[in-house]
């Protein structure tokens, strides 16, 4: 387990102060160190990206920009942001960067509302084939306020690229609708994106194109995955996940009227006070990025992801398109035991102490509430330190769970064999 001074004082004082709150962090960081965290989103901070959170930088309103504020006292505020902001731009080789979303949802709104009116259309990936409730679900503002359309996967099981881009659908999609915005990156795609093609899609139809990359954004960093630049007009992503940063959002461009539009749209159209302690966070966490040492630790989450899936797949479970090129896939767990449902898997695997999410697979069944299959991502085990020949000791531990179908005395067996694994994986620290 990790020994974090400065964790060890926080505790301290909170024990002192309000044990309540100590008795649920004390939890929480005891669940963290003794599980196998396996969602794809979720990733383990170093101790300088987590320390740089709580710090008197929240005690400060900075509203506005650098340079620019609706407060007085925010030199030092400026220049965390533009640390922040100087690092995004030269991880991602853009010209400019908004590093105040709160969250990558956040981000795409203000994209939203930079480069669409109510009523426009765009076009994406629906999301259950792998996209994202913000990319046009009707729950969403971004399926209530404009009109989505979206292109399709390969679903032909005969196809070479099957549950793949269509990217010659996805071109037929967009000429006959005329989106103005096309979006592309997802939460639950296993696969390369062709930025390019996508780009000269949208040119084609006189569309922006416009990135999400909050799942990849650490793999492009490093050269691991292409990236949308020079195509996209517009790159949004968030900080966590493979860019193993705090929880927050990030807007990207190359377009100096755009991001004009852009910081308009985020502030003062949908945000106010930027969160300065987290944008500080968010700094650290890019100079980290931009070591050496990172691109070594994408590499390896690449590697670990590909060892998982075949792991499994040589124990009968089906991996979506074949396999995985990022750090993610989806596991149809129907091929082990047509009767199995990602709700079922979900909650016996947190049981013994593997944490997974349901997600549901392209075209599948089952409603969104009990899906055909989780999401899996090889990020935070990566962060710990598990290489490629432990993959597949997570697939035993995994198989066995679900082979016993949640038989309680099997899940408590692994979950102690789980628990002696992490003893030997250290948090970051």
């Amino acid at each position: 387990m990790s020994h974090d001074p400065i964790a060890e004082s926080v505790q301290s004082l909170l024990s002192s102060r309000d044990p309540d709150a100590a008795s649920i962090l004390a939890a929480e960081a005891k669940r963290q160190e003794t599980t196998l965290e396996l969602i794809a989103s979720e990733n383990h901070v170093s101790a300088p990206v987590m320390h740089a959170m709580g710090t008197c930088l929240t005690n400060k309103y900075a509203e506005g920009y650098p340079g620019a504020r609706y407060y007085g006292g925010c030199v030092h505020h400026d220049d965390a942001e533009r640390l922040a902001q100087d690092r995004a731009k030269k991880l991602f080789g853009c010209k400019f960067a908004n590093v105040q979303p709160h969250s990558g949802a956040s981000a795409n709104a203000a994209a939203f509302l930079a480069l669409l009116s109510p009523g426009d259309t765009f076009a994406s990936l629906v999301l259950a084939d792998g996209g994202h409730l913000t990319h046009g679900l009707k729950v969403n503002m971004s399926g209530k306020w404009f009109n989505p359309v979206h292109y399709p996967l390969h679903y032909d099981e005969s196809h070479p690229e099957f549950e793949r881009i269509d990217y010659d659908e996805a071109e037929r999609v967009c000429l006959e609708h005329r989106p103005k915005l096309i979006m592309c990156g997802y939460s639950a795609y296993p696969r390369v994106i062709d930025f390019e093609r996508f780009r000269a899609i949208a040119d084609k139809c006189d569309a922006l194109l416009m990135a999400d990359i909050a799942h990849i954004a650490g793999l492009v960093a490093t050269g691991e995955h292409p990236s949308p630049f020079p195509h996209a007009h517009v790159v949004t992503t968030t900080t966590h996940k493979t860019l193993r940063g705090p929880r927050g959002g990030l807007i990207l461009t190359n377009d100096e009227d755009l991001s004009k539009k852009l910081n308009r749209a985020l502030f003062p159209g949908l945000q106010g006070g930027p969160l300065m302690h987290v944008i500080l966070s968010k700094a650290v966490a890019f100079g980290e990025a931009l070591k050496p040492a990172f691109k070594s630790y994408q590499k390896r989450t690449k590697a670990n992801a590909r060892a998982l899936a075949n792991a499994l797949i040589e124990r009968g479970y089906r991996i979506t398109s074949g396999g995985t090129d990022n750090h993610l896939m989806l596991v149809d767990l129907r091929t082990r035991d047509a009767e199995l449902t990602g709700a079922d898997a979900e909650t016996w695997l947190e049981s013994a102490g593997i944490i997974t999410n349901k997600n549901g697979i392209p075209q599948d069944p089952r409603p969104p509430r009990v899906t055909s299959g989780l999401r899996l991502g090889t990020p935070a085990l990566t962060t710990r330190g598990l290489k490629e020949a432990d993959m597949g000791v997570v697939a035993g531990f995994f198989d066995r769970v679900l082979a016993s179908k949640g038989d309680a005395a099997e899940c408590e067996k692994v979950r102690g064999e789980v628990a002696a694994m992490c003893e030997k994986f250290a948090m970051p620290g």
